[in-house]
């Protein structure tokens, strides 16, 4: 079966569940309404399912590959890239003077997610340089702005993130590149960069990295790292690519995944580079760009769960084997498949739902400006990438076993799926890393944040009593052990205490606010229809892991340290 876009299912959530009005209602987004949005949504569906979705197995089976020092993509990856850039799906948000569509962010969250169903590896091209753009927007001089902007808009040109290192991963503050003042205000960047997503390709007129490196007087650690935009080809007087900048791809990872993805390691040997924002203050910078990846990375999971949902449905539908309790059909009514296939469906919801909520946060913080809109979206995010990421991850698993052998047979292309969201769970910070900005930066409010969106669950439980009882009052119980342990996380002082049990802290929030969204959406429909027997299923079955979850996160620390290294290794 193709891929379908689920633009219907966006609609519901956007109207139905987290009220996009809210969003039509500010002055900044005055001119969106549903019906625009709609529209918006099924032009993009169509796009990811007839040009993005035949490429996906290319990208898999005839990975990107460096010949004689250039980059060769996947075939169709051009053209397919083509249609992503001349249908205005990279500048969805981006600021119209320089040639952006100025959409909420909400929109592009759930335009994002049809296109990482459709072809991962190649989705992450536009979404890296979607966050180039907003660093850039909100960063950069406007001579700057002027130059790169409307080419990265437009898809001429595109954006990539260089922070890694081999010896500074995640701690970024360890990294060795160098940058030197030159006498015409430019920059001089040296140094090695890995894991650059897109690092360069075939069919963009020019690649502009975003690269972390240390001026010579910048102090120790993050806060003495400074930020450049430094062009693979210096534009010239007419902002068009000139001349080779001092920079090269040396290699190509062999990944696991996302084989049409290059994933480069670049060399700056002196490459000319231009400040963006204020030297030692390239961290404040990257970090815009960052927490927009990471949104997008959760909305990465959420589509490969879709695909891998949709691929794993046909192929149940298809397939016979065994009698099964309703006679000769297809596996599909096994009980064990239709488990499967259920937990796969709700969780996707669960996510999806989590990720547009998180995207509408941004959207009202930026539009109003004001604090509480501005602390639901930052504590959301690292909520949706996580939970996002990992839905993937468990959908794209649960695909496979639906498969059973053939599963593992990479030719049905289930194994895909999980190959290629594997890695969504480690970049952009690993779901332990979120998890540890949940419960220390994000509780730093002494967890308002966290009480807000508890209190916003058991108020709607409280309304649902008189539609869905029993339902609601498990949802409504849930919050309250998620309230408990809320409660424990704010009154550790010391943070260790909270890291020790951060992840399934993390996990129990979002297994909660999930069932707050399937109930929702049973409430929105009238009857026993679809969306009341999947919240059943997910309140039910998938709701109780709170319980455990939650005590996992409120032990401490003390006994994993009574493990010694010793213990460990015997």
């Amino acid at each position: 079966m193709p891929y379908r876009a689920p633009v219907g299912e966006y609609d519901f959530i956007l109207n139905a569940l987290i009220n996009l009005g809210q969003v039509s209602e500010t002055d900044k987004f005055s001119e969106v309404d549903a019906d625009t949005v709609s529209a918006i949504l099924t032009e993009a569906g169509r796009m990811s399912e007839e040009v993005l979705y035949p490429t996906l197995r290319n990208g898999d089976l005839t990975p990107a590959a460096l010949e004689n020092g250039k980059v060769r993509t996947s075939p169709g990856f051009e053209e397919a890239f083509k249609g992503i850039a001349e249908g205005g799906w990279i500048s969805t948000s981006a600021d119209p003077v320089y040639g952006g569509m100025g959409l909420p962010f909400t929109v592009t969250t759930a335009v994002n997610e049809m296109m990482a169903s459709a072809n991962l590896a190649l989705q992450l091209n536009p979404l890296l340089t979607q966050g180039h753009i907003e660093a850039l927007e909100a960063h950069a001089t406007d001579e700057i702005k002027r130059i790169y902007l409307p080419k990265l808009n437009s898809g001429a040109w595109n954006g990539t993130m260089n922070l890694t290192e081999p010896q500074a991963g995640s701690d970024v503050g360890a990294l060795a590149a160098k940058a030197t003042r030159n006498d015409d205000g430019t920059y001089a960047i040296s140094g090695q960069k890995i894991f650059i997503t897109w690092g360069d390709s075939d069919f963009a007129e020019n690649v502009v990295h975003l690269v972390l490196a240390r001026l010579p007087d910048g102090g120790k650690g993050t806060k003495g790292i400074s930020l450049f935009v430094v062009p693979r080809n210096i534009p010239d007087e007419n902002g068009e690519p000139g001349v080779a900048n001092n920079l090269k791809v040396v290699s190509l990872e062999h990944k696991m995944g996302i084989h049409g993805s290059p994933t480069a390691v670049m060399q700056y040997d002196g490459a000319t580079g231009w400040l963006v924002g204020e030297e030692h203050d390239g961290m404040k910078c990257m970090f815009t760009m960052m927490n927009n990846a990471r949104l997008g990375v959760g909305g990465q999971g959420v589509g490969v769960a879709e695909g891998a949902y949709q691929h794993a449905l046909a192929y149940a539908l298809e397939r016979k084997q065994g009698r099964t309790p309703l006679g000769e059909g297809t596996i599909v009514d096994h009980a064990d498949v239709r488990r499967m296939l259920a937990t796969m469906k709700a969780e996707t919801f669960a996510a999806r739902a989590i990720a547009l909520e998180t995207a509408l946060a941004i959207d009202m913080s930026h539009a109003t400006g004001t604090a509480e809109w501005k602390a639901r979206a930052a504590f959301l995010t690292p909520v949706a990438k996580a939970f996002g990421t990992d839905t993937g991850i468990k959908v794209a698993d649960l695909g496979i076993q639906v498969h059973g052998g053939m599963g593992f047979i990479e030719e049905t292309g289930a194994a895909q799926y999980a190959r290629d969201v594997r890695i969504t769970s480690i970049y952009e910070g690993t779901n332990g890393i979120q998890s540890m900005d949940l419960v220390a930066r994000k509780l730093m409010d002494g967890g308002d944040a966290a009480y807000a969106l508890i209190e916003e669950i058991e108020n709607f439980a409280e309304q649902a009593r008189a539609t869905r009882p029993n339902m609601a009052e498990m949802v409504w119980q849930a919050s309250e052990t998620l309230r408990e342990a809320t409660e424990w996380m704010v009154g550790q002082g010391d943070l260790n205490e909270r890291f020790a049990g951060c992840v399934p802290f993390l996990d129990g929030f979002a297994r909660i606010l999930g069932a707050h969204y399937h109930l929702k959406a049973a409430c929105a429909e009238e009857g026993e229809g679809p969306r009341t027997k999947l919240a059943r299923f997910y309140i039910k079955r998938l709701l109780p892991e709170h319980a455990g979850l939650l005590a996992h996160a409120t032990q401490g620390a003390a006994e994993l340290y009574d493990l010694s290294i010793d213990d460990l290794s015997a």
